[in-house]
């Protein structure tokens, strides 16, 4: 299995020689991630990889203790691996973009644009009431949320609220091109996130 973690640059369009046609692509900043702790079922009770990715000048204590003698980081991210991905894997190695391939499949994972607070017409698609046979105002509202029983609100009711900032996994995206140079990385369509935006990057391949 293979995983990474991107900063997400924006969206443009590449020239699909073969099929004779344009698609968009999202291109991905995918800087190399150094291995900072390799977790083990005897001691932590599952396997995998912890990572540091991205630069911070300023660090924390706890993560300086963490980290100290392989680099300042952004942040830290799991991985859970099989105990047979294990032995190729040691703290301080290097992870570089140039483990994906034009073709493989991968899944991103991220967290949605926030919205802020919207209401139920923006939220989730309502069509809202009729502007006119005697109803003054409640062309964009909710509406009737339940019966008289039982007399108080249901849970997961869709109304108004928070609207966004949502963790979302993309999956079955291919990647179009890698570039080991830059450290970018193209994949078909779109992603999760703003521009900017930190996405985890997962080799979904059967």
């Amino acid at each position: 299995m293979k995983y990474m973690i991107g900063k997400k640059l924006g969206m443009m369009q590449i020239f699909d020689a073969q099929k004779n046609t344009v698609k968009a692509v999202t291109l991905l900043d995918v800087q190399p991630v150094t291995v900072v702790q390799i977790k083990t079922q005897e001691k932590d009770g599952y396997t995998g990889v912890q990572v540091g990715y991205g630069l911070k000048k300023h660090q924390t204590k706890p993560l300086q203790g963490r980290t100290k003698d392989l680099g300042s980081f952004a942040g830290l991210k799991e991985f859970l691996l099989a105990p047979a991905d294990m032995n190729a894997y040691t703290r301080g190695a290097k992870i570089c973009v140039d483990i994906f391939k034009p073709g493989d499949r991968v899944a991103i994972s991220g967290f949605t644009k926030g919205r802020g607070f919207a209401g139920a017409v923006k939220r989730h698609g309502f069509h809202g009431g009729p502007k006119t046979h005697g109803q003054k105002h409640s062309l964009r509202r909710v509406g009737s949320i339940g019966a008289s029983y039982p007399q108080r609100v249901l849970k997961n009711t869709r109304m108004a609220g928070h609207m966004g900032n949502e963790r979302v996994t993309i999956r079955n995206l291919i990647v179009a091109q890698v570039n080991p140079e830059t450290n970018i990385l193209a994949v078909y369509g779109a992603t999760p996130g703003y521009n900017g935006a930190w996405l985890e990057i997962k080799n979904t391949n059967v």
